[in-house]
């Protein structure tokens, strides 16, 4: 969304789809960031004239909250009237969408390693002046998820998200009918968990520098982790929920019509920025085949138009 509003005018066209299949009369929003994917959004969607009546935004930051309102105060006062600010999801079940962009990624993770073929939990250990990891033994569930990957080299170290599977349960309580779409960096399981990735997948982000020592500056860094997605499938069955969509970024956008609007008529200069934002979003070695998309959908909901290309749901 920050890098492009095709991203989100594409995104809108595909909720008001399911909005309109689902009948349904909400949207929730997880954790709105700056506030600019909800602006295009409400924006596109009142174009298309398929405005929910409520658009929930699940946000537990006060200073993010307080952003966001001022954005779209300013800048659709005429709609702000149908966004509420949530700090835990509804009490009431609803019909409609929930749209998660980049959540599962920021969810916490667990850490393990291999020694001597068994799995070890990695805790962190304090010193006076410095963190560090000490493995323990693996708990059942760490290790029950560990053993069916199969066979893993000594001293291979990952991590995986139990907390994923908590959320699905959670949003799917408060889903009557409709649909979840998920967007994050991630891969199938059997994609995420291979011998050559011995090192995982843990990634921290400090004022756009990129590194992997989750222990330094605690609490002012954004610690990160890939999505295994092959989870995420497995807790919506859980739910009775179907997975009626599993794309990647880029062949998501395209089949929502990005480049109908990179055609659209513009300055040379315009073109070229678009052009750059669209490529940033679509190419293989920027964004598009590393994040993927995934439509979770209650029985009778299909998937939107937007996954009718490349299906990959055959490979979770």
């Amino acid at each position: 969304p920050e890098i492009s509003p095709f991203y989100s005018i594409c995104l809108a066209r595909q909720i008001a789809e399911l909005l309109r299949h689902s009948e349904g009369d909400t949207l929730l929003e997880l954790g709105a960031g700056s506030g600019v994917m909800a602006l295009t959004i409400l924006q596109e969607l009142a174009r298309l004239n398929c405005l929910p009546r409520r658009y929930y935004i699940l946000e537990p930051s006060a200073d993010l909250r307080g952003r966001q309102q001022r954005l779209l105060e300013t800048a659709v006062p005429e709609l702000v009237s149908r966004v509420e600010w949530l700090a835990a999801l509804p009490d009431e079940a609803f019909t409609g969408v929930i749209v998660a962009n980049e959540v599962l990624d920021a969810l916490p993770v667990s850490l393990f390693t291999i020694d001597a073929g068994v799995p070890a939990e990695l805790g962190v250990t304090a010193t006076d002046d410095t963190f560090g990891f000490a493995a323990r033994p693996a708990g059942a569930e760490l290790a029950e998820f560990a053993a069916d990957l199969g066979a893993l080299p000594d001293g291979y170290r990952s991590e995986v998200c139990f907390a994923a599977g908590g959320l699905v349960n959670s949003l799917a309580a408060v889903l009557r009918r409709g649909a979840m779409l998920f967007i994050d960096y991630g891969l199938s399981q059997r994609e995420l968990y291979t011998p050559e990735r011995a090192s995982g997948t843990l990634t921290c982000h400090y004022q756009h520098h990129v590194h992997d020592n989750p222990l330094v500056l605690p609490g002012i860094q954004d610690i990160t982790a890939w999505v295994d997605f092959t989870r995420i499938a497995e807790a919506a069955l859980r739910n009775d929920l179907r997975v009626a969509g599993y794309t990647t970024q880029a062949h998501f956008l395209l089949a929502a019509g990005i480049t109908e609007l990179l055609a659209a008529p513009a300055t040379a200069r315009q073109q070229a920025e678009w052009s750059a934002q669209v490529q940033k979003l679509m190419l293989p070695g920027q964004m598009g085949e590393a994040f993927k998309v995934m439509c979770l959908a209650t029985e009778g909901i299909e998937a939107p138009s937007a996954f009718a290309g490349r299906d990959l749901r055959f490979g979770l």
